[in-house]
């Protein structure tokens, strides 16, 4: 069962409410069935002093650069997205914080603008985008017509690259399904601390490193070389949030189990979802032989009712950004004299 820890803010924020702990549940998608397992879910106390976590990912840039490319030509996002997208948006509930300004990170992939237009009906959303094919496709998006009703119903969104400079003044950065495939996830955090307000709050989702533990044992039996990046795990993320300078962080996780009837329809459909980007992934094209052989041993792990199952770790997590801290100053000098004075001065009893 999940605990919630006893761990409190020094200062309480009365727009903080409880927080959410995963509950076991299932849900059916036109791809297959799709069964939710309750995950670990409490607010993150990491032991002091805690070393500083690891700051890059073995992943190789060019590799997910055209992963990228290849999805940002698909006519929708990853369904998967947008489910998680769904689930990571009834967390918004929980806290009765207002945005006036929401940084949708990676807006086409994580398939949660409509969401957040929806929750945040008169915020400013900034939409930012990992690529040049990307931004133009959210900048369409955006795109209203003269004619068109939405015209006049709450603000247009803005679009940038996220190379580009974040302005400040965001009370939301919303990024589901980014973090696996970036390189170095505590500088993003350091960027998106720098871009919320006082009191503003991250929340985001991403694999876990039981995502394709089947497919991992597969390979592995083979002697074949990984079938995708290590992904972080979920302590580790909140560890990173802690370095980053927010407060309270709070990681919960659930593993989604997908079914498909055959190892075609798997593979397929794994390509719509992503790709490789482990540098120590196969070098070139693989043969229609290999390609046969995976079939033939995924196949071979098929359930008694012939369906084919993997596993997907969804880790989610959000947090605060609180007010800076007050530096204390280096020393503080008393007298001998007021040492005794205040020794001999009796203390007052509560209520005399």
């Amino acid at each position: 069962r999940p605990v919630q820890s006893p761990h409190r803010r020094p200062r309480p924020q009365p727009w903080q409410t409880a927080h959410w702990l995963g509950q076991p549940g299932v849900a059916r998608r036109r791809r297959g069935r799709v069964q939710s397992a309750s995950g670990i879910g409490s607010i993150y106390c990491p032991a002091m002093p805690t070393p500083p976590p690891a700051a890059t990912r073995d992943l190789d840039p060019p590799a997910v650069a055209a992963v990228l490319r290849r999805l940002a030509r698909a006519d929708a996002p990853p369904w998967l997205h947008g489910e998680v997208a769904r689930r990571m948006a009834e967390r918004l509930a929980i806290v009765k914080l207002q945005p006036q300004r929401v940084v949708d990170w990676w807006s086409f992939l994580g398939a949660g603008h409509a969401l957040l237009a929806a929750a945040y009906p008169n915020a400013r959303l900034c939409r930012v985008e990992p690529d040049k094919a990307l931004v133009a496709r959210s900048e369409a998006a955006a795109r209203r017509p003269w004619w068109s009703p939405g015209r006049l119903r709450g603000p247009v969104a803005d679009v940038q690259s996220e190379v580009a400079p974040l302005a400040p003044g965001a009370q939301l950065v919303w990024a589901n399904m980014v973090l696996h495939a970036v390189a170095d996830p505590p500088a993003l955090f350091a960027r998106w601390h720098e871009a919320l307000d006082v009191d503003g709050f991250v929340m985001f989702s991403c694999l876990g490193p039981g995502t394709l533990r089947e497919l991992r044992a597969l390979y592995a039996r083979l002697g074949w070389p990984t079938p995708a990046a290590d992904f972080v795990a979920m302590h580790d993320l909140g560890d990173m949030l802690v370095h980053a300078g927010f407060a309270d962080p709070v990681m919960d996780q659930e593993t989604l189990t997908l079914q498909w009837k055959d190892a075609r329809a798997l593979l397929a459909e794994l390509r719509t979802l992503g790709g490789n980007g482990a540098p120590g992934r196969f070098a070139g094209l693989r043969t229609p032989r290999w390609r046969a052989r995976l079939e033939a041993e995924l196949s071979a792990l098929a359930g008694p009712d012939g369906a084919l199952s993997l596993s997907f770790e969804i880790a989610y997590g959000h947090a605060f950004k609180a007010a800076p801290w007050a530096r204390p100053a280096e020393a503080t000098t008393v007298s001998l004299d007021a040492m005794r004075s205040m020794a001999r001065t009796p203390r007052r009893r509560a209520g005399s």
